[in-house]
């Protein structure tokens, strides 16, 4: 379980406990005593009010009125929330959007230095056109739920991404490539990239991809896409 998660499944714990022990918690999240002290640490330097009583039990409890106070959301997360505003703004169906951009710009604002380049960088591989009327979505389905987890390395590292890609005739194959953009024709969304098997750029519908996965140790150089005169750059308003 990784840092987040564990903090994350730590809150939830005391929560749902009212009281416990530290020595609980390291059973709970399978971590060391020493690995839960620091993690109390941070999440109180998050804003989070917990108690604790000396002895040797260590006993904790959570001041039930306690609230998170700094963001940690990851740059996928944010990127997540950004583009879904971004989209439905392209597509003419957000409401409210002027308090959505205040809200996502709050938000950019509370990110660390390091995260805010990261999430710019990845801002910049995101373009919006409009999708052509012949054609058929009929197919249309939902996107895996690890793809933009897989983005946010190969776009920001520069690394290979590998998966399943099933396509319109129903074949599926397993493509090795360099992502290069991300392009959203409402209400299609497509990955742009190199295919060095092929020697050319492909759109790859992002709801038929399966199993994606970077590769490490295949950094690639990023490509000039030529895309049509009507496709652009999107950068939400907040950004």
């Amino acid at each position: 379980m990784n840092t987040r998660l564990r903090q994350d499944a730590i809150v939830r714990y005391l929560r749902r406990t009212g009281a416990t022990t530290v020595a609980d918690l390291a059973q709970e999240v399978g971590a060391s005593r020493r690995t839960i002290l620091r993690d109390l640490n941070s999440l109180r330097d998050e804003g989070f009010v917990i108690h604790s009583e000396p002895g040797r039990g260590g006993g904790l409890q959570l001041d039930p009125q306690s609230v998170q106070t700094t963001t940690r959301l990851s740059v996928a997360e944010v990127f997540a929330l950004l583009i879904s505003v971004a989209s439905m703004r392209a597509a003419g169906g957000l409401p409210f959007s002027d308090l959505a951009d205040q809200g996502l710009a709050k938000i950019e604002r509370a990110l660390p230095p390091e995260k805010l380049r990261d999430l710019r960088r990845f801002l910049d591989c995101l373009y919006v056109g409009q999708l052509a009327p012949q054609v058929d979505i009929s197919d249309l389905g939902e996107m895996d739920a690890d793809l933009l987890p897989a983005f946010e390395p190969a776009f920001l590292k520069q690394l290979r991404l590998q998966f399943s890609y099933c396509d319109a005739k129903g074949v599926v194959t397993q493509r090795h490539v360099e992502p290069q953009a991300m392009l959203i024709l409402p209400p299609v969304w497509y990955l742009v990239a190199w295919d060095p098997a092929r020697q050319d750029f492909r759109h790859f519908r992002m709801d038929r991809i399966s199993a994606p996965e970077c590769v490490e140790g295949t950094s690639f150089r990023r490509r000039h896409v030529p895309f049509k005169s009507d496709v652009r750059p999107l950068q939400p308003a907040s950004a």
